[in-house]
């Protein structure tokens, strides 16, 4: 059984383990002495009770707020005139007082015009100030594992995102910038994104993006962006494409790369790469050992030149990839299976790096797929897919992970998340300084890793994927298109 990392925990003392799991801490037998457990962990968990506190005040926050203006009190009101002042005032003061739930009023139509009044007016309600400690102790704990977050520098911008003075912040992370220049800011900060976002959420003075916030912290699933606050729905309109698949010539660079291409996890991300993020993918056939011919699917990621284009591959077609499964690059994906004549019942492994990660994930996640063909292996480079399913629980969901790519953690969950992910899957997870972000999102940064220092890692990949072995017998590259 491969043992699949945790991010959530960082390593004991010692040299960086390359994201092995830390073993769990066994209860405490008679007259032993008490497990230790890392400071990490410890904030971690002290997290974790900060956050249900803060869930809980919310929750009471709106029960008492629906309570106070519901039909019911206010028939109560009209029969026992004197009983309903006193609980009236009472429940005020419960939803007002800061030693209560310090306007913490929320939910229905007057709770929720009095909690965008109290976003406006800068007032921090029980449930906010909570959540916001519970944040801090979450970058606190990343600084564990993640000493350049606690450089002087970078303590500077995430203490003024705490306490949500934003002009300080901008100053911090400008002066960030200027000593460490742009990638190497991004790297410093990218164990932590997911909670400053939701920091910035939470402290400023939209009232409509606070859902994110509160999402995140719970470890769902985010529906909303986190600026505006603009629902998944919105994405969906403005990626309505009905999806495209034609057949297309590699060019010569492309036709060399996968001459040489075989069953090996690092040979593929190659072939991600030289496939590049311009709308091609590749239906790969392949003669196995067994005698069976199966089918691998590569799909690259997005493509950072303009916020929408002509192919699934854009800014647009991410962000709604991650929010939800239904999206025009899958809708081209399938449509590319239908028109390759992928037989009913054929196994088919997915490899996707970065939006082409995430769309693997929604298409095993999709009935209609998983009922049409066996998906037996995904394989996401780069992407954040844990918050995502597949439709079958016998799809083996392998996810490579550079934890210095801000990437993989926009799914909510990072080096500091108390979540965690399915037992079943296999999570490798390593601290690479080769690159700064952006070039350690690349193809070519998972490549070397898996190639070099992390080379157990490919042998672990590809023992899993053994099934594949064989002669490729068909590589046919495919442009998909919005419509």
């Amino acid at each position: 059984m491969v043992e699949k990392t945790d991010r959530r925990l960082p390593t004991r003392e010692g040299p960086d383990t390359a994201g092995e799991r830390s073993a769990p801490a066994a209860p405490e037998a008679a007259g032993a002495p008490a497990t230790e457990r890392t400071d990490a962990e410890l904030l971690i968990a002290a997290s974790v009770l900060l956050a249900d506190a803060a869930l809980t005040a919310r929750q009471s926050g709106a029960e008492l707020t629906g309570a106070l203006f519901s039909w019911r009190f206010g028939l109560q009101a009209l029969r026992r005139p004197g009983w309903a002042l006193g609980t009236a005032v009472a429940c005020a003061q419960a939803l007002t007082s800061p030693s209560g739930l310090g306007f913490g009023a929320n939910g229905g139509l007057i709770g929720e015009l009095a909690r965008m009044a109290g976003n406006m007016t800068y007032r921090r309600p029980a449930k906010v100030a909570m959540a916001v400690d519970a944040f801090a102790l979450r970058i606190e704990a990343a600084a564990v594992e993640h000493p350049n977050l606690d450089s002087t520098a970078a303590r500077r911008f995430t203490d003024a995102m705490v306490a949500g003075n934003r002009l300080e912040a901008l100053r911090a992370l400008g002066a960030l910038i200027e000593l460490l220049g742009v990638t190497r800011a991004l790297t410093t900060v990218s164990p932590v994104i997911m909670e400053l976002l939701a920091l910035l959420g939470m402290l400023d003075e939209n009232p409509v993006n606070d859902g994110f916030s509160w999402v995140t912290l719970a470890g769902g699933v985010p529906t909303t962006d986190p600026f505006l606050g603009l629902p998944s729905s919105v994405l969906k309109f403005l990626n309505p494409g009905p999806g495209r698949a034609e057949r297309t010539d590699p060019d010569p660079i492309l036709a060399k790369v996968l001459a040489t291409s075989r069953n090996d996890v690092v040979s593929y991300v190659n072939d991600i790469g030289a496939l590049g993020n311009h709308g091609l993918s590749l239906l790969r056939r392949i003669a196995c050992a067994d005698g069976a011919v199966r089918h691998v699917l590569l799909l690259p990621g997005t493509s950072f030149g303009l916020l929408s284009n002509s192919t699934p591959q854009d800014l647009i077609g991410a962000f709604d990839g991650i929010l939800r499964t239904d999206t025009t690059y899958t809708r081209a994906v399938k449509k590319l299976l239908l028109r390759a004549g992928v037989p009913t019942g054929s196994e088919l492994m997915i490899v996707g790096h970065s939006l082409g990660g995430i769309t693997a994930m929604n298409l095993a996640a999709d009935v209609e797929v998983s009922s049409t063909y066996r998906v037996t292996h995904v394989v996401a480079v780069g992407s954040p897919v844990d918050n995502k399913r597949p439709a079958d629980h016998t799809t083996q969901v392998i996810s490579l992970v550079n934890k210095h790519d801000v990437i993989p953690g926009l799914d909510g969950r990072g080096p500091a998340s108390p979540n965690d992910i399915p037992e079943s899957w296999v999570e490798l997870a390593w601290k690479d300084e080769s690159y700064d972000y952006p070039l350690s999102h690349a193809p070519q940064a998972y490549s070397d890793a898996l190639r070099g220092e992390f080379t157990h890692y490919r042998e672990q990949v590809n023992k899993m994927i053994s099934a594949y072995d064989g002669e490729v017998v068909g590589n046919q590259p495919y442009m998909l298109r919005d419509k």
